[in-house]
């Protein structure tokens, strides 16, 4: 700290400590009064790219074809599913979860049109008199069996056995949602092209607001229904097996987990805190005043993001415990060299010691925060807003963790009368010693050990993978987990994967399935089903849906190659199309030509059109929809192989033009965000170390010491992402974030005994005694905070969440590396280059030799 800076901070905040800490403790308080209004997100936008062009694809997709969100019911009676008093059990449930607030209709095989129990006509199909599994005297020896067989109900709304069905809980469509949505992306839009005017920024401004304020009501709104359908299934679960599932209820639990976590990682990492200080420093101040700096910066941050309305997420489930721990960083630096000092000096006044100190330790301090600044702000990168998000928050806690370390505590000290203190006497020296003669005795081995590491860790990184299941987020008891297997193993998997056919208007379908091998009558009965629609077709409904060109035997013959082609790959589920139709059509009518399929669209009624047709046909715009669910639980699921080779073959092998081709739904979004990833990760880690390259060239001086410093934090980070390639741990929103903070946290080690090894070198000029003098003292400081970091990570081994989990583990396992490498490798670096130049003490005893 400079000389100026420093008789300012002295004059302002040492002389007047009452004050300042009095004032601190008023803002704090007022900030922390809008904790009670801080906000969680789990929208959908925490599951894609910033920015991605399908997402608004997919949602022009979900609005043409009506798609709603829903609540799925898993029941599983340990009696006959079909038996009279199970389906009085079934129905009752049915009608329960029916009057739940926001629903807009339930399916289940109560309410489906039995088509084949017997097999009815097309009269009656057109008449509307088609039996249902409510309708007296149905032959249920045939519903078991069309349940079972028809190609819309088998694997969906009941297993292939027969011992499972599910009941579909729609909810409303919020259309005030998707309003507000549209009017703030379309402005987004403007403002990322540079083309929005003054009044339209503030207009986006309140939307972004409104927009989040209604997210939030929509979400506690969810909550409610989820809970109550909650309430309703737990009193089914004596008789049955009976899981709840559904996007809506993932993204609550979601929500309860992060709740949960902060809750928990908090307590427990503050509790472990308070043990390991009162094991460290066996002293009340030297546990009270750490404590307290580090609860006041989280209440300042999390009360200054209640007060910006700035929302967590998922990713931000971590904020708390590394708040408390980048904090506790500093203050135990601040902590160790004061009792340094102290010890020193026992005639100096409390002033004089708190001064040194604080001058002492600002620049290494502000370096160390600068970089772990650097690495959480190259999070910004990775195009994902959660993380962006995360970056920004742990970015202004790194400073805020930087400015209340040097108010709180040094005010506090000021307040306290002066002690002596043990200094660098106390037992725990004797331990950080013990680094010091390994390094002395076998620092060539460490040398070859860190190489083969590094090596290791290098073709480690070459196995990373993003490909990863979504259930493995969750552990195996929680509902969550144990739906979605059921769902993906007897209900027709779990993703939904949309793929959409266009119809060139250059190239109608019809004619090239002619041309292809038509024969005369599909010709003539195409131009007559178009005459017939043009001069009847007021009789029987919307004469355009009849023209579509997809609607006839041969778009519905290219929309099976399709639908068969999907329908046989492994990873997929349950597939729905035009197809289906047309399969029950030739089950009912045998075969058919485009005069029946038109005639037999338009005398549909609604209950059936709205199950068979409408879901999967826009007329308008010329357009077919199949409809995939996808199973997530499949061992040999790559999301971005399946969507490469569907288009492919689509393309090469039935002749699809790429421009007709488009795969929508949550796979591609997802899958989207995966693959951003690694590129993503390399950004990061690429800017991280240049950034951090750089400012130890300004903090050191020298390029040599620059590189000896960065080289332990290289090893770091090659551990975690090393080991997870060799473990076969994918990246993900979580694990994307560790090597990033692992360097950021792990670096302050390097500087802060890098800056001390130069102030100690100048007493003797002998690296091996400056080596251990360093080890005595701000090694001590090292280890005390990598201690509390790797073990204090190791909290979040407790979360429900599995990428938590992962967090926690590795980046406890990266700073247990980058402590070895700053404790080991480091010293030995700098004993071999000597970078701060010659022993003298080495050259005299040469001279005395001669």
């Amino acid at each position: 700290m400079s000389g100026m800076l420093l008789s300012i901070y002295q004059r302002v905040i040492l002389r007047n400590a009452f004050w300042v800490l009095a004032i601190l403790l008023a803002i704090v308080g007022w900030l922390g009064s809008y904790i009670p209004t801080l906000q969680l997100d789990a929208s959908a936008d925490a599951l894609v790219l910033e920015g991605d062009e399908s997402l608004a694809y997919y949602r022009d997709i979900s609005k043409r074809y009506g798609s709603e969100d829903f609540l799925l019911v898993t029941y599983q009676p340990q009696a006959d599913l079909f038996a009279p008093e199970q389906l009085q059990t079934l129905g009752e449930l049915r009608d329960r979860l029916a009057e739940l607030p926001n629903v807009s209709n339930v399916t289940s095989i109560l309410d489906v049109p039995l088509l084949e129990s017997p097999r009815v006509s097309l009269s009656q199909v057109t008449a509307g008199e088609i039996p249902t599994l409510r309708t007296p005297g149905i032959d249920m020896d045939m519903v078991r069996e069309e349940l079972a067989t028809s190609p819309i109900y088998k694997s969906l709304l009941t297993s292939t056995d027969g011992s499972t069905t599910a009941i579909q809980v729609n909810i409303q469509r919020d259309e005030r949602y998707y309003e507000l949505l549209n009017q703030r992306d379309a402005l987004r839009v403007k403002a990322a092209a540079e083309t929005i005017s003054a009044d339209e920024q503030a207009a986006l401004d309140d939307l972004e607001k409104t927009f989040a304020d209604y997210t939030a009501e929509a979400h506690e709104r969810q909550a409610k229904l989820v809970a109550l359908a909650r309430d309703i299934v737990k009193d089914y679960r004596g008789d049955a097996t009976v899981f709840l599932g559904g996007v809506p209820m993932i993204a609550v639990d979601m929500i309860a987990f992060v709740k949960s976590d902060l809750r928990v990682f908090g307590a427990g990492i503050l509790l472990f805190i308070v043990v390991l200080l009162t094991v460290i420093f066996r002293s009340l101040r030297w546990v009270l005043i750490p404590l307290s700096t580090c609860v006041l910066n989280v209440v300042f941050m999390l009360g200054l993001l209640s007060f910006l309305d700035w929302r967590l997420t998922v990713i931000s489930a971590n904020f708390v415990a590394l708040l408390l721990i980048i904090t506790l960083s500093v203050t135990i630096h601040l902590v160790v060299r004061y009792r340094e000092y102290s010890a020193a000096q026992p005639e100096a006044d409390q002033f004089s010691l708190v001064s040194q100190t604080t001058a002492i330790m600002a620049m290494p301090c502000l370096y160390t925060t600068l970089t772990t600044l650097v690495a959480f702000a190259s999070l910004v990168v990775s195009g994902i807003r959660p993380v962006i998000d995360f970056g920004w928050m742990m970015t202004i806690g790194v400073v805020s963790a930087l400015v209340l370390t040097f108010i709180v505590m040094p005010c506090a000290m000021m307040l306290m009368k002066r002690r002596n203190e043990k200094g660098s006497s106390d037992d725990s020296a004797a331990f950080t010693r013990y680094f010091a003669v390994a390094t002395e005795r076998f620092g060539r081995t460490v040398v070859v050990v860190s190489t083969g590491l590094l090596l290791l860790s290098v073709w480690g990184i070459t196995q990373l993978k993003v490909e990863n299941r979504f259930i493995d987020y969750f552990h195996d008891t929680t509902e969550i987990y144990q739906g979605m297997e059921t769902i993906d193993a007897e209900l027709g998997g779990t993703i939904p994967l949309d793929i959409i056919l266009d119809l060139p208007k250059e190239d109608p379908v019809a004619e090239k399935a002619v041309n292809s091998g038509g024969d005369d009558f599909d010709d003539f009965s195409n131009d007559f089903a178009n005459d017939f629609a043009d001069d009847f077709g007021g009789d029987f409904g919307d004469a355009g849906a009849a023209q579509s060109e997809w609607f006839t035997v041969a778009g519905l013959q290219r929309i099976q190659s399709v639908h068969d082609y999907v329908d046989g790959l492994p990873e997929t589920g349950k597939v729905l199309s035009l197809s289906t139709f047309y399969e029950l059509m030739q089950i009912i009518m045998g075969n058919v030509d485009d005069l029946q399929l038109a005639l037999a669209q338009r005398s549909l009624p609604e209950s059936i059109s709205s199950i068979l047709i409408d879901p999967y046909m826009s007329a308008e715009v010329d357009q077919v929809r199949i409809s995939v669910r996808v199973k997530e639980t499949s061992r040999t699921l790559n999301r971005n192989q399946l969507l490469i080779d569907i288009e492919d073959h689509l393309v090469n092998e039935l002749g699809f033009a790429p421009e007709q081709v488009h795969l929508t739904g949550m796979l591609v979004l997802y899958n989207n965000m995966l693959q951003s990833l690694f590129t993503s990760q390399i950004m990061t880690l690429s800017a991280v170390f240049v950034a951090i390259l750089a400012m130890f060239m300004v903090l050191f001086r020298s390029l040599s010491l620059a590189l000896i410093a960065l080289a332990p934090n290289l090893l770091a980070a090659g551990a975690v992402l090393g080991g997870m390639g060799l473990a076969g741990i994918p990246l993900d929103m979580m694990t994307i974030t560790i090597a990033a903070i692992t360097v950021g946290i792990g670096v302050d080690n390097t500087i802060h005994y890098v800056h001390r090894f130069k102030q100690e070198f100048p007493t003797d000029r002998n690296y091996l005694a400056t080596m251990y003098r360093c080890h005595a003292s701000i090694g001590k400081a090292m280890y005390y905070t990598s201690s509390i970091i790797i073990f204090g990570f190791s909290i979040l081994a407790l979360s429900n969440f599995t990428p938590s989990i992962y967090f926690g583990l590795l980046t406890g396992l990266a700073m247990l590396a980058a402590l070895l490498g700053a404790m080991l490798l480091l010293p030995k670096l700098l004993l071999v280059i000597k970078p701060l130049g010659p022993e003298i003490a080495i050259e005299k005893a040469a001279d005395k030799n001669v």
